[in-house]
């Protein structure tokens, strides 16, 4: 699944390139994990006037509305000024002036939906219950140590829940909590304040890398000019169960928290 740090280079790939363009049209396939929410042609004629990012949802501004992009299991998006006929995996075109922005999702789990506003319900419904952005200013540590503190659930899966913090999907999650040297199976509230601290610098830090690696390709995931992120040959736990860790070369183990596969060091992860 596209974690936080795809979304946002998949947003950095495109974002300048369609700011100011103009919808000629949008055009539908199959339908998606939710429906759009209004006729295509209320979208015609409209400006693109930026595209942000909220967790996993990228937000198309317009100039009267807001166009929410989740890319679901599988989902890519491509922008270009030709591209080829939609095929059986293309569920959303989105024609201008500048390019044609195109989900493709052969899950179908993606979704497009329209919003008058951030504010406006089907938006609030998507977006009302996510955490403190990670890589924004909002993500202060006394504020994330309060939201620990209340969370009785395995670190690993209060991270997953985005309730706290928002977009530290599973690789990420793996990832963090190794560099902070956090068992995952670890009660959120038990930690202490410095070990928080540990955890809240890793967070910033391992999405950050990941980010400026152009994400993860594990299976085919690509950015909007179709290239691959390499984050993934830089983990130092997740996906290498049985291989030895690079600090300490203790075994990596693998176990199934909420039907993830969660990756540790048993060694540098004591606790």
């Amino acid at each position: 699944m596209p974690e936080l740090p795809e979304v946002e280079v998949t947003r950095l790939s495109f974002a300048h390139r369609i700011e100011g363009a103009v919808i000629a049209h949008a055009q539908m396939g199959k339908p998606l994990r939710w429906p759009l929410g209004c006729q295509s042609d209320v979208l015609h004629g409209q400006t693109v006037n930026a595209v942000r990012r909220r967790g996993k949802y990228l937000l198309i501004d317009l100039s009267a509305g807001l166009l929410l992009v989740h890319l679901g299991m599988s989902g890519s998006i491509s922008f270009a000024k030709d591209l080829p006929s939609p095929g059986k995996h293309d569920h959303f075109d989105l024609l201008t002036s500048r390019g044609t922005l195109r989900l493709n999702d052969p899950r179908r789990f993606g979704a497009v939906v329209f919003a008058l506003s951030e504010q406006d319900m089907p938006a609030q419904k998507l977006l009302g219950h996510l955490g403190i952005e990670p890589l924004g200013n909002d993500f202060e540590l006394a504020e994330f140590c309060t939201r620990l503190k209340l969370k009785k659930a395995a670190i690993k899966q209060v991270l997953l829940a985005g309730e706290v913090v928002v977009g530290v999907g599973n690789i990420y999650a793996s990832e963090a909590l190794f560099l902070a040297g956090i068992r995952p199976t670890t009660a959120a509230s038990s930690l202490s304040r410095p070990r928080m601290a540990r955890l809240h610098c890793a967070i910033r830090q391992v999405l950050t890398q990941a980010v400026a690696k152009g994400g993860s390709t594990l299976k085919d995931f690509s950015n909007a000019d179709g290239q691959a992120g390499y984050f993934q040959l830089e983990a130092m736990v997740y996906g290498r169960a049985g291989l030895p860790c690079k600090v300490c070369a203790s075994p990596i183990k693998n176990i199934r928290q909420g039907q993830r596969s969660t990756f540790y060091c048993q060694k540098c992860q004591k606790c």
